[in-house]
């Protein structure tokens, strides 16, 4: 969701390396304007400060400005160690001295593709992501998958947020034996290692149908499966922005989240999202488990639907 703001840096002729954590990395090396990738070796709720200050020590002289995507007092500490002359974010928890250029907090969930270009100034026209990968990377991937290219569907049925995101995994075992009847064709299911078990439910619940390779391909290499397959369902997650930024025909289903606050932006995209429909005053909630327990905003979205929607877009 930030390719669109590193596309106007460099079409303006900024030359841009980015900081980014491990398991977020490998999608900026997907980016053709990104000259160097910058891995950071910080934990998940950790200040790491002898490791903040050590790295912004090898980066002071190096950058003319800093564009600081994250809201947090921590993502803007690195810039202001090293430095850097222009350092451009929003207010975000207090960043007053830290960052030099400030953009005020905007209410309520925004579009995050508007919310990060903004930090360039107002976009001309709507952005969409955008990633490309060689033909050499694909025919890598799906070597290795044993499958053809354009020869088999992903799902991508985890959500790292919780299981207020994810659409049941009989649902998805419908969809999959529906799809391999119809298509006979395999679905792929990936995620990561602690989306395994979910998966081989799924896979358990539709015999002959599924592959599954969650936690077991590289971030890379399951982005590349995602672009050289011949379409993908998922829920709101990480993986479905990769699709979308790939302009590969997916199916979105949205619960607990709102697709206005981060949809797929792809053409070939289709959203199922069913507050209207279920009347459902919670939705969205942006809660990680269910309040209620009863997670109709995505028990509720029929696998029938998700596969005519599936192959309108096909």
């Amino acid at each position: 969701m930030s390719e669109p703001l590193l596309a106007r840096l460099a079409a303006r002729g900024e030359r841009l390396a980015v900081a980014a954590l491990p398991w977020v990395a490998p999608v900026y090396r997907a980016m053709p304007q990104v000259h160097e990738v910058i891995e950071l070796p910080f934990a998940h709720g950790r200040l790491d400060w002898k490791a903040r200050r050590r790295i912004a020590h090898e980066l002071r002289g190096r950058f003319d400005a800093a564009y600081v995507l994250p809201n947090s007092l921590k993502s803007a500490l690195l810039p202001f160690l090293a430095r850097i002359p222009r350092r451009v974010g929003y207010h975000g928890e207090g960043r007053f001295v830290l960052l030099n250029e400030r953009l005020p907090d905007p209410p309520g969930r925004p579009p995050m593709v508007a919310f990060y270009s903004a930090l360039a100034g107002p976009p001309d026209a709507a952005e969409r992501p955008a990633l490309r990968f060689a033909d050499a990377a694909l025919e890598s991937a799906t070597r290795a998958a044993g499958v053809e290219r354009g020869r088999y569907f992903v799902f991508a049925p985890g959500a790292e947020y919780g299981p207020a995101k994810c659409w049941p995994a009989t649902h998805y075992a419908q969809l999959a034996r529906s799809l391999h009847e119809a298509h006979g064709l395999p679905v792929l299911l990936l995620g990561s290692g602690k989306e395994a078990a979910l998966c081989e439910t799924i896979a358990a619940e539709a015999p002959g149908a599924c592959r599954v390779l969650a936690g077991k391909t590289s971030l890379v290499d399951a982005m590349a499966l995602i672009a050289a397959s011949r379409g993908m369902v998922s829920n709101d997650s990480g993986l479905m922005h990769v699709a979308a930024a790939f302009g590969l025909p997916q199916v979105a289903v949205f619960g607990s989240t709102s697709p206005e606050h981060t949809p797929p932006l792809n053409a070939k995209a289709k959203v199922l999202w069913l507050k209207d429909e279920l009347g459902l005053e919670c939705m969205p909630c942006f809660e990680r488990t269910c309040r209620f327990g009863h997670y109709r905003c995505l028990v509720d979205v029929p696998p029938a639907r998700v596969d005519q929607a599936l192959n309108e877009l096909l």
